[in-house]
């Protein structure tokens, strides 16, 4: 028959070495969303070391980012910007509540929707994220001509609003 069997009787499968990155489909070869989806998933784990000993999260470094930039949002505009569901937002939101770095307060219109806002801990803490995130940002870079970093930041931009404005039209 020709199949080799273990120990349980399963067939065994051909051994097939996985490619590290950059081989095979993980490299050049590979589709372009798989691509993007590893360097997202390599960027990750690199902000997720370079925060840890601060005990923030990449998701939590985002939320403290965007309500740096646009103070005052609601928690449902927060989860849009950050890219997050509602309820990540909510268990981030409160548990950095807890901790100092954000408050919350009343819509100064609508009554039942609450608006956040970073704290003077939470701006230091954000400042010092962003130090070890901009060492990051800039290993991203590092080898591109400013031109090659603006086509990329284009493409990823444009990937991004297409998405925003709906399904593609044949």
């Amino acid at each position: 028959m020709g199949k080799t069997t273990t120990r349980r009787g399963v067939a065994a499968a051909a051994s097939t070495a996985v490619p590290a990155p950059g081989e095979g489909k993980r490299g050049e070869s590979g589709h372009l969303g798989y691509l993007l989806r590893q360097a997202g998933a390599a960027n990750r784990l690199r902000m997720e070391r370079a925060l840890a000993d601060l005990n923030v999260t990449p998701p939590q470094f985002v939320v403290l980012t965007m309500l740096g930039a646009y103070a005052g949002l609601s928690g449902a505009d927060l989860a849009r910007l950050a890219l997050l569901t509602p309820q990540t937002v909510s268990v981030i939101v409160g548990n950095l509540e807890k901790a100092g770095h954000i408050e919350r307060a009343p819509h100064p219109v609508h009554g039942r929707i609450q608006t956040i806002a970073l704290t003077a801990q939470g701006k230091a803490l954000l400042g010092q994220c962003r130090e070890r995130v901009m060492a990051n940002e800039a290993r991203l870079a590092a080898g591109l001509t400013a031109q090659e970093e603006q086509v990329i930041r284009r493409w990823l931009v444009s990937l991004a609003v297409e998405d925003a404005a709906g399904p593609a039209k044949a």
